[in-house]
């Protein structure tokens, strides 16, 4: 599945235009590296987001098959603030 559409159907980011503005922008990393939107994520990856003053760590527990929200998809590992 594409990052963008990932954050997107996860409901981490509310848009998928917004996703991937933040993706093209170098502010999500996947297993420690850049990721762009079009890059493939699967189970068992880590994200990092970097936007604003938050900084939002996952792991992605499953690949969701529609619009839902992030409880079950992703477990979130940490979240400081700036």
């Amino acid at each position: 599945m594409r990052l963008d559409l990932f954050l997107k159907m996860s409901r981490l980011i509310k848009r998928r235009s917004l996703a991937k503005e933040i993706c093209d922008a170098g502010c999500v990393h996947i297993n420690g590296r850049v990721a762009k939107a079009g890059a493939e994520v699967k189970a068992a990856d880590v994200l990092t987001i970097d936007i604003r003053e938050r900084l939002i760590r996952a792991r992605i527990l499953r690949l969701p098959q529609r619009v839902e929200g992030p409880e079950g998809v992703v477990e979130m590992l940490s979240e400081v603030p700036e």
